[in-house]
C-alpha cells in the first residue's frame, strides 16, 4: 500500500484528484492541468510535498559521521547552510537522494519517505564508536513548497525579504503569524522555489494560509501532474522513477549536481572516481520526444536498427512543445540529441530539454 500525505483527506475534501508518487499518494490534479502549470510558469505555485523523511543527528560527531556517509560535502557546512547528496552502497549504486541541512545543534537529513526504513537502517548501521544521536523525526514533520516567478515577491508580502539572496540550500527559521517555520532556498525550471518544514501539526493550517496568499498573488495549488511536466522540461531526474539501486551516479546524469570531489572518502568513492577517470559512463539519461498523440510509458524498451539499447523511465506532456516528453536510459553512443528510436512501436527522438518563451516565464 501506498503511503499518504497527511492532508490528503483536506485535498480530496475539496474535489483534489491524488495519484501515487514516490510511493506516496498526493494530489494529483486540485483544478485542471494548464491553470496549474501556468501558475508554475508565471505566477506562483502551491505545492504538497509530503513524500519526504527527515532524520536528526545531534552530539559531536554529526557532522563529521554524515560527511563520511554521503557523496556531498558536509563537513564544511556552516549553520544555516544545506547540500543534496546520494547514499551509494559499495558498489556505487544509489540507495537514496538525501538533502542536509546544518542547524546550530543539529544535522536534518531529508531522504524519500518510500525508503525511510532502509535509509534509517543504513544511517544508524555505521555509528559504532562515534558521538552520535540518531532520530527519525518524520512523523512530526510536515513540508510545503511554493515555486515559480513570484514566489521572492510572495515571500516578500511575509515578512522575508533576504529570500533572492539566499544561496540554493540555504535555510532559516520564520514565521507566519503562530506558526513557526524552516524556509530552504530551492529552484525549479529555471525560477524560484522554496521548501518549507515545518511541525506535522501545523501543517494543514499553514496549508490553508498558503494557498491564501498564493491566490492572491494570481497562483494556485499545484498537484503534481503539472510538477512533472516542468521537472521534465528541465531534464531533472526523480529519484524512485528515474533512478534508484540499479543506477550509479554518472548514469543518471547527477555527478556535478550530487557529488563533491574534494571531500574524501564515502561509501562507493571507489565506483565513482573509476567512472570518473574513464570519462563516461556506458548509458546515460536522455531527454526523449514522443508524437503528438502518444507517449511511451515507464519501463518501455528503447530500439535502435532493431536492438536493444535502453528504456523510458518516466514521460508528460509539455506545454512548450505540445507534445508528449519524457526521459529514459539509452546507450551512449546513441545518446546524440536528434537521434531518432523507437520505443516499442512508438517514435522517439533525443532532443535538448525545452526553454520556455519569454512570455510564458514573465
Amino acid at each position: 500500500m501506498p503511503l499518504e500525505t497527511p492532508l490528503l483527506e483536506l485535498h480530496t475534501s475539496t474535489g483534489a484528484a491524488a495519484g501515487e508518487y514516490f510511493g506516496t499518494l498526493l494530489p494529483s490534479r486540485f483544478a485542471d492541468f494548464a491553470s496549474e502549470y501556468k501558475a508554475l510558469r508565471e505566477t506562483v505555485g502551491l505545492i504538497d510535498s509530503n513524500y519526504r523523511a527527515f532524520f536528526s543527528f545531534t552530539e559531536a560527531d554529526r557532522q563529521r559521521y554524515v560527511n563520511a556517509i554521503l557523496t556531498s560535502n558536509v563537513r564544511d557546512l556552516k549553520p544555516g547552510q544545506g547540500t543534496v547528496g546520494l547514499l551509494l552502497n559499495p558498489q556505487g549504486h544509489i540507495l537514496a537522494e538525501v538533502e542536509t541541512f546544518l542547524l546550530e545543534r543539529s544535522l536534518l537529513a531529508s531522504c524519500h519517505a518510500m525508503i525511510r526504513e532502509r535509509t534509517f537502517a543504513t544511517f544508524d548501521k555505521f555509528i559504532i564508536m562515534d558521538d552520535v544521536t540518531l532520530e527519525d523525526v518524520t512523523a512530526s514533520t510536515g513540508t510545503l513548497d511554493i515555486a515559480g516567478p513570484r514566489v521572492a515577491q510572495l515571500l516578500t508580502r511575509m515578512g522575508i525579504d533576504n529570500f533572492a539572496d539566499m544561496p540554493l540550500f540555504a535555510h532559516a527559521e520564520f514565521s507566519l503569524g503562530a506558526i513557526p517555520f524552516r524556509l530552504v532556498r530551492r529552484e525549479l525550471g529555471g525560477e524560484s522555489a522554496a521548501m518549507i518544514i515545518v511541525a506535522r501539526e501545523h501543517l494543514a493550517e499553514l496549508w490553508q494560509e498558503l494557498e491564501k496568499r498564493v491566490r492572491a498573488e494570481g497562483g494556485a495549488p499545484v498537484g503534481m501532474e503539472a510538477l512533472n511536466s516542468v521537472r521534465l522540461e528541465s531534464g531533472v531526474a526523480w529519484f524512485g522513477h528515474d533512478y534508484d539501486d540499479r543506477q550509479i551516479p554518472h548514469e543518471a546524469g547527477l555527478e556535478l549536481s550530487h557529488i563533491s570531489y574534494e571531500k574524501g572518502c564515502y561509501t562507493g568513492q571507489e565506483i565513482v572516481e573509476r567512472v570518473r577517470s574513464r570519462g563516461h559512463a556506458n548509458r546515460r539519461l536522455a531527454e526523449l520526444k514522443f508524437p503528438v498523440d502518444e507517449a511511451a510509458a515507464a519501463d518501455t524498451k528503447l530500439i535502435f536498427a532493431g536492438n536493444e539499447i535502453g528504456s523510458v523511465t518516466s514521460s508528460g506532456f509539455s506545454p512548450i512543445l505540445g507534445q508528449p516528453i519524457g526521459l529514459g536510459y539509452v546507450r551512449r553512443e546513441h545518446s546524440a540529441v536528434g537521434t531518432q528510436l523507437n520505443a516499442s512501436g512508438i517514435p522517439a527522438e533525443v532532443i535538448a530539454p525545452p526553454r520556455p518563451s519569454k512570455k510564458m516565464s514573465a
